[in-house]
């Protein structure tokens, strides 16, 4: 019997980015879910970030398997941005939210949840949730513009607005975390998962 096939139910380019980089085959179907209503939904249930990402990695997962039948072996994976307060952060919606949320975030730390799920015949099979404490250093207002004016909007689809593997680095004074968490999924974990279903060599 040959090894199911991974899809990941999302298009973004940093986890098939990773993926290609550690040699493990997959295609991309994106998920087509109301993230910010499934967000609203999970918070009024009293979910806390770290089940509010799994919850949101599953339900990716779930729904590109109903499209994708019973053989595959489907991976949705969610990242969230919590403050110290609790405030959850959203992708930016334009330049100015993007300034909102870096000052906010300024000279503090916040968590970043990394979810990530696995559905296969219809249910999940697999997850793993993994936190990055990333303590960003004071930012003058000046700092923000300039930072914005070389990297919006290819951080506009980016929880935190930063991308780590560039410019984004320069935001931080500490980190402690997996640099996979970090770009969005756990990777190690999903790798030897993956090796145990044989669908890498061990």
């Amino acid at each position: 019997m040959s090894a199911p096939t991974l899809i990941l139910a999302s298009q973004s380019a940093s986890r098939r980015a990773m993926l290609t980089a550690a040699g493990i085959p997959h295609e991309a179907v994106a998920a087509q879910v109301d993230e910010d209503a499934a967000k609203a939904s999970f918070t009024a249930r009293g979910l806390s970030p770290r089940d509010t990402a799994d919850a949101l990695a599953e339900l990716k997962a779930a729904k590109v398997a109903t499209l994708a039948g019973p053989a595959p072996l489907v991976l949705g994976c969610d990242s969230i941005v919590a403050l110290a307060d609790g405030t959850l952060l959203d992708k930016p919606r334009d330049r100015d939210d993007a300034a909102a949320h870096l000052a906010a975030m300024s000279g503090a730390t916040h968590d970043l949840w990394s979810a990530a799920v696995i559905h296969e015949a219809g249910r999940p099979v697999w997850r793993h949730v993994e936190r990055a404490r990333m303590t960003m250093r004071p930012l003058s207002g000046a700092f923000i513009d300039a930072y914005l004016d070389a990297e919006w909007p290819a951080i506009s689809g980016c929880v935190g607005c930063y991308r780590i593997e560039g410019s984004g680095v320069q935001l931080f004074a500490r980190i402690e975390g997996s640099h996979f968490t970090i770009l969005g999924l756990p990777l190690l974990p999903l790798a030897a998962y993956l090796r145990e279903r044989k669908i890498l060599p061990s």
